[in-house]
């Protein structure tokens, strides 16, 4: 299964945080998977780290490093996840949210998520 994790997902992972649901550590190390980050979480990994919001953990340039330790590919931003954005449904107005589930759509990739908000956005998403 093609994996994409949700950027609070992702911190929790790198970071062996104990909030990370075990079932989403199976599916993250199960080796079957494919699991991916996309840039749009270190994008928001960096600003809210370089707003000195306690809830990142780490930096984006430290989440890129822990990223690409941790065997997860990287899903780069593309005009058409852009565009993807605007046929979503306004569940939310979070546009670091939109775009994962844009990218979701588009490639097609499951969302790995924690977010019961994000969950109602569609059968892709994975709510753990």
């Amino acid at each position: 299964m093609r994996v994409l994790l949700d950027t609070h997902i992702a911190l929790w992972a790198v970071t062996d945080a104990p909030h990370l649901p075990s079932s989403a550590r199976e599916l993250i190390v199960d080796p079957s998977n494919e699991i991916w980050v996309s840039a749009a979480s270190v994008w928001e990994i960096a600003i809210k780290h370089a707003l000195d919001r306690k809830t990142m953990p780490i930096s984006g340039k430290e989440a890129v490093h822990w990223f690409s330790v941790s065997g997860y590919r990287e899903l780069s931003i593309a005009s058409r996840h852009t565009a993807a954005v605007e046929e979503l449904p306004n569940i939310h107005t979070d546009p670091f949210d939109r775009l994962l589930v844009a990218q979701a759509h588009t490639e097609p990739l499951r969302l790995l998520t924690h977010d019961k908000v994000v969950a109602q956005y569609s059968e892709l998403v994975i709510l753990v």
